[in-house]
């Protein structure tokens, strides 16, 4: 039986941020081992209408994508299928053809080979050089020098943007687990939805998460929403197409609260929800282990794109897993050393606390992302206020 706790300061939290205008609404839920003690959401599915925001709504939840896309490659590495320390263009032969950028000569993009072949485990651990254009300006340079599209839009081109650092060498954010994915797919010979539906979410029960929305479930989906001129929150709908060329690993999927904490709870347990088993225990221990082997993990990452991304600016004490930030050190108030925890661009936030044991995650969909005053404090204060409940 799962905990009990008073969550009328929580509710507080929640309700102030829509209130002040932080945020445009929010849902929030937190769960140990053995279920579901609390959920809290306020404000409207879409500002302007009656419909209110819940922990059954569907938000699009961007780059949580991507630790289940690196537990379906985890899977396939404990059936002996896929090497860690394998080629990336072992099986996907298309990235051989990756090169560094090293600079511009004029409105020139200078590119060059890498120095090593990158490895899975590099994508895994996000080492390989790809960066994002949100994160890395050179990116957004050469994506508009050559007309090259991110990855938002859905065309399978943008896998061909260069690396921005060699293999092995810094930990650079990036489409890292859109490769990963590919190799996923071809180490399964089949689509990557099909790999997520039959070995992780149709397993955990997850029938609410998914790359393409069925026709009932598009009416329960939140838009995205950014400030007006006004400053006022508005709705500008869906501007990530709902079938693109390929399913993206990075960033692709739609869940709800409800059913993203069932992941979330099976990782807090070791990789087993309710008598079926998703991974290893060891595996699970990997992944909440620093995998960076010596590669410092940034303290900040700067913005090359302010209307999408603020600064990410954690400080010193962070590193990477398997698919997850790792925190060395206890956040005084909040969560325990060795959580494991991520994070999607349009303001949704999860982490898993082994410790405490506890697991919990935050939605929103608004940009730009981490808004430091705004919805990234309010990650703070939900947190906060949890464990103060606990």
């Amino acid at each position: 039986m799962s905990r009990t706790i008073d969550g009328s300061a929580i509710d507080g939290v929640l309700q102030a941020a829509v209130d002040v205008g932080d945020v445009p609404h929010v849902a929030a839920i937190a769960a140990d081992a053995d279920g579901v003690f609390y959920e809290g959401a306020a404000g409207p599915r879409a500002v302007g209408e009656d419909d209110q925001v819940s922990t059954s709504t569907h938000f699009r939840i961007m780059s949580m994508t991507k630790m289940v896309v690196t537990t379906a490659a985890l899977q396939q590495v404990e059936r002996g299928q896929l090497d860690l320390d394998a080629p990336v263009d072992t099986y996907a032969p298309a990235f051989a053809d990756i090169q560094v950028l090293e600079g511009f000569d004029g409105d020139t993009p200078r590119l060059r080979a890498p120095a090593s072949r990158a490895t899975v485990r590099h994508l895994v651990t996000h080492t390989s050089g790809l960066g994002y254009w949100f994160f890395n300006a050179d990116i957004g340079r050469y994506e508009q020098l050559t007309g090259l599209p991110n990855v938002v839009p859905g065309d399978k081109r943008a896998l061909g943007a260069p690396m921005v650092a060699d293999p092995g060498t810094r930990f650079e954010y990036g489409i890292n687990t859109d490769w990963l994915g590919q190799v996923v797919e071809a180490v399964a010979g089949t689509t990557l939805d099909v790999v997520l539906k039959e070995n992780v979410l149709g397993p955990l029960g997850m029938d609410d998460t998914m790359f393409a929305l069925d026709d009932a479930r598009q009416g329960n989906k939140t838009p995205v929403h950014v400030r007006g001129e006004d400053g006022a929150w508005m709705s500008v709908g869906n501007f990530l197409p709902d079938e693109p060329e390929w399913w993206p690993g990075g960033h692709g999927l739609h869940s709800t609260p409800r059913d993203y904490i069932r992941f979330e709870r099976a990782l807090l347990r070791g990789g087993e929800l309710d008598g079926t088993r998703i991974l290893a225990q060891e595996t699970v221990d990997a992944a909440f282990s620093d995998q960076l082997g010596g590669i410092p993990f940034p303290e900040e990452i700067a913005s090359a794109d302010p209307a999408t991304t603020d600064v990410l600016h954690l400080g010193p004490g962070w590193t990477w897993g398997y698919g997850l930030l790792l925190n060395t050190e206890d956040v005084p108030g909040r969560r325990r050393a060795w959580s494991g925890a991520w994070a999607g661009l349009l303001n949704t936030h999860f982490w898993i606390d082994r410790t405490t044991g506890i697991c919990a995650s935050i939605y929103t969909n608004s940009l730009p992302f981490i808004s430091e005053h705004e919805a990234w404090k309010l990650y703070g204060d939900f947190e906060s206020a949890l464990y103060a409940a606990l």
